[in-house]
């Protein structure tokens, strides 16, 4: 790949993939470690694809594969945990709080419910690109989607009937 070829690619992409991995993983630090890894071993490929939508799958594959191996370290290792809540939750302003009600809401998701849910609505993937960015059955992403905004849906609806749990004592 060319330099010129690498930078527009690059601009392209590394906004969504970091917005991908920074609500995935939920971790600022960790999002930025993920991309700069994700384009290092993009480059070092022995073949990139060619196309521009294959290459763009191909560097979600990188960065989802790069994030499992983080989770499963942290799972077996146990050498940390994952925050409760976003970082920019702590300094968001009140005119803000539908966005961090449902920061909040997806932060109760699991992780690969997160990460269909994004791939989906946020960067439009098709369930094809999907299955190649995540490495699932192209025939599973509608079921997973399905479950994934059903329980959404059930995190936000128990938030609105009782959104003050404490007035209720």
């Amino acid at each position: 790949m060319e330099e010129w070829e690498f930078r527009a690619f690059y601009e392209e992409t590394s906004r969504s993939l970091f917005a991908y991995l920074l609500r995935v993983c939920r971790e600022r630090a960790l999002a930025e470690d993920l991309v700069q890894e994700s384009y290092c071993r993009l480059l070092s490929a022995k073949q990139i694809p060619q196309d521009s939508v294959h290459r763009r799958t191909y560097l979600f594959r990188i960065a989802t594969n790069l994030m499992r191996d983080r989770w499963r370290r942290i799972k077996n290792n146990r050498e940390g945990t994952l925050p409760d809540c976003l970082p920019e939750e702590a300094c968001a302003d009140a005119d803000h709080d539908l966005s961090i009600e449902m920061r909040r809401a997806l932060g109760q998701l699991k992780d690969r419910e997160r990460q269909l849910l994004w791939l989906a609505y946020v960067e439009g993937s098709s369930h094809r690109e999907i299955a190649d960015s995540t490495g699932l059955k192209e025939g599973s992403i509608r079921l997973l989607l399905f479950r994934a905004r059903r329980r959404l849906a059930g995190i936000i609806g128990r938030k609105t009937q009782n959104p003050d749990p404490e007035a209720h004592e």
